[in-house]
């Protein structure tokens, strides 16, 4: 019998993932793909509506709002990136050192744990993206430091299963070295799980991002960034919708592909599927 294509087997699969290649795409050749300098003001083109040389039209400076979309996929997607490499390895880190060791290591690590959860997500990482001040590094460890939690109770739970078979017992017995047996026989057995919350949130915490940088505590001008430009339409909106209608569109579109895309990936690699 011949094995099925894998593309055509996971159609959903395929669609997200072309379409996660194209904002990629996007943010990698944007200055090949944008129009114009999406920094270069034009006073005299200022709120200019959409039109032949403006096809999105042109903010209060007289920038190119199609440009400024084009590079802002680029800053919220690299941004996002990092943010989810960030929690994931200190998340899966954290999780494992607590599930394996136990002990006095695994109740600081877990109330440490449970106190960051008690807060509202998005409330705490304001104020601790408040304290740090307003650019998108500092964006990125608020929010980080309010979400590695879900990652390394996750793995905790992960470890706790795993270091129960008989051959991590029988790898201690033959004198194999902590960071072996972690790195051999625990990390291979939870790393599929992990790798699919991971992929699973990329559109969560693009949209957490976004959300910073909108209420003033994210990216910073003249940074062409969805959020920021969210913020600086806020106040022609009735003037100039399409300041906001153009990176609101953007918003949207990213975050549901990369959303239907981490939902792909956990049907892909569901281990109950066949």
């Amino acid at each position: 019998m011949k094995k099925k294509n894998f593309f055509l087997e996971n159609k959903q699969f395929t669609i997200f993932f072309i379409l996660a290649l194209a904002v990629a795409g996007i943010a990698v050749f944007a200055p090949w793909i944008a129009p114009k300098d999406p920094l270069e003001a034009v006073m005299m083109d200022s709120l200019k509506a959409p039109c032949a040389e403006y096809p999105l039209g042109t903010d209060k400076l007289g920038r190119d709002l199609l440009s400024r979309v084009i590079y802002g996929t680029r800053t919220s997607l690299v941004m996002t990136l990092i943010l989810v490499a960030v929690i994931f390895v200190i998340g899966t880190a954290l999780g494992i050192i607590a599930g394996y060791f136990g002990g006095w290591i695994d109740e600081i690590i877990m109330r440490i744990a449970d106190m960051m959860i008690s807060f509202p997500g998005l409330v705490l990482a304001i104020a601790i993206a408040g304290m740090l001040g307003p650019n998108l590094t500092n964006a990125v460890i608020a929010i980080s430091a309010v979400s590695w939690t879900k990652y390394a109770r996750l793995a905790r739970s992960m470890v706790l299963k795993v270091k129960q078979n008989l051959y991590i017992e029988a790898a201690k017995v033959n004198g194999t070295s902590t960071l072996k047996i972690l790195w051999k026989h625990v990390l291979p057995n939870m790393l599929t799980t992990m790798v699919v919350t991971a992929a699973a949130d990329i559109g969560t915490m693009m949209l957490e991002l976004a959300s910073l940088s909108f209420l003033g505590f994210g990216a910073t001008a003249p940074t062409p960034e969805w959020g920021l430009m969210l913020n600086e339409g806020r106040t022609y909106m009735a003037k100039a919708p399409w300041l906001m209608i153009a990176p609101g569109i953007a918003i949207v579109i990213a975050v549901v592909i990369f959303n239907m895309l981490g939902d792909s990936i956990r049907d892909v690699l569901d281990p109950k599927q066949e």
